[in-house]
């Protein structure tokens, strides 16, 4: 079997255990804690256990850092982690009756996955030819194993038609058989990561920088006012970003979609492969603050769609399918405008410190936010769809308004002449993140 296709089957196999659940977490949250929300603490429990997936994000660089780059073959940090991240899935599958050891053991699975993400990425780097034109193509296949994620867990085709695959399983993203099918989907690729390329430490011997692990060698980029303001609203835009993530799975499920959530939830995604395709040509027309600016303006018109009309499932859908948009315009954009704009030797770095500020901390607050508003001024009752309707206008619009703001603070402040070129898009290998691609 050739590499490329090794590699592909790996990415398909990262994304997978990923999307198979994370999509559809929120809604089982809600089931199986609904106790809480007489206590009016259901949505900060539901906001906080999404955020172990950014606060294993911010600790992400330090394990690969050390481990992965100067330790172990890259293929046996996938092994190892994902054999102990399978027992861990397993482990909160069987959690039934309290948050806090739940919040535990997922804190403990993302620990052992996030880091895997920027390991199958240099992995793939080191057994290529060319990067730039090979990169994209295996990537794609993640996306591709996120969609077959939510498609397996809804057994429907997009909301479509039935998909029956699990044969006896009613509703599996409302249950534990979301993470034991995770569970098997990551047990399934430790064992197969050890067939991998050799891939060994690249920095096997080199001493251990943590101030350029974590990006912030890169800081003095920041003396250009324009990128300031780039950063700054990066981080402000993924605090209404992680409303989405954490409850817009459990929102349409009881508004409109029901067992096919994670089905529909994945037109996120196709979205996502679509409008990545046409980034080179908007970019090259657009321009660089226009693009990030129309990505951010998509986040508020998602967000009032929520708000305005609940159970209307067409624009449910809508909201769903300007994802493409909302992460591709500005996410990718914003990956494009550092690389041009950082120096060659801290290009690096720089990714790294926007990561930091995005999916690191803007999220972290943000998923705290969401549970705040939810509980102590919304007061959101989750677990029924009356409930959803009645407090989505308060909910959604607030992410909303936020998204406005700065997008506003972006048009009025971001004045960088920097251009990206619809050749340097094509030639810049970008990763795609989930939609959480």
């Amino acid at each position: 079997m050739s590499k490329p296709i090794r590699l592909s089957i790996m990415m398909f196999l990262q994304f997978f255990v990923w999307g198979v659940f994370f999509v559809t977490m929120g809604g089982y949250l809600t089931k199986l804690f609904a106790a809480y929300e007489e206590k009016g603490t259901l949505n900060s429990i539901v906001a906080n256990i999404y955020a172990t997936q950014t606060w294993a994000a911010l600790c992400a660089p330090l394990i690969v850092g050390f481990v992965a780059d100067r330790l172990l073959n890259k293929e046996h940090v996938l092994a190892i982690l994902h054999l102990a991240g399978a027992g861990l899935l397993y482990w909160v599958s069987t959690i039934e009756d309290s948050p806090t050891m739940f919040f535990v053991a997922m804190l403990a699975f993302f620990i052992c996955y996030m880091p895997t993400l920027a390991v199958v990425n240099t992995l793939t780097f080191q057994n290529v030819a060319s990067p730039e034109r090979d990169f994209p193509k295996i990537r794609l296949w993640g996306t591709i194993g996120w969609i077959v994620g939510g498609l397996v867990v809804s057994q429907s085709f997009f909301g479509i038609f039935p998909l029956k695959v699990l044969p006896g399983v009613d509703d599996a993203g409302g249950s534990a058989v979301q993470f034991q099918l995770a569970a098997a989907a990551s047990l399934i690729y430790g064992i197969y990561a050890f067939t991998l390329p050799s891939s060994p430490p690249e920095g096997k011997g080199k001493p251990v920088n943590i101030i350029k692990l974590l990006g912030f060698d890169a800081i003095s980029l920041l003396k250009n006012p324009s990128y300031a303001v780039f950063a700054l609203c990066s981080f402000l835009i993924c605090i209404p970003l992680a409303f989405y993530y954490a409850r817009t799975g459990d929102f349409v499920k009881l508004m409109a979609f029901g067992d096919d959530t994670g089905g529909v939830m994945a037109l996120g995604q196709v979205s996502e492969i679509v409008f990545m395709a046409l980034v080179p040509v908007f970019l090259a027309r657009l321009g660089v603050k226009k693009m990030l600016l129309v990505g951010m303006i998509a986040w508020a018109l998602r967000y009032v769609l929520f708000g305005l009309m609940p159970s209307n499932s067409a624009m449910l859908i809508l909201g769903i399918m300007l994802h493409g948009i909302c992460y591709d315009f500005f996410f990718v954009t914003g990956q494009l405008y550092t690389d041009r704009v950082a120096p060659p030797e801290t290009r690096t770095s720089a990714q790294a410190l926007v990561g930091l500020l995005t999916y690191g901390a803007g999220m972290l607050v943000g998923n705290y936010v969401s549970g705040f508003w939810g509980d102590s001024v919304v007061k959101l009752d989750a677990t029924t769809a009356e409930g959803w309707e009645a407090g989505a206008a308060m909910f959604w619009l607030m992410p909303a308004v936020f998204a406005g703001v700065v997008a506003v603070i972006f048009a009025l402040s971001f004045w960088d002449k920097t251009e990206v070129t619809e050749e340097m898009a094509e030639e810049k290998p970008i990763d795609l993140g989930p939609a959480t691609t």
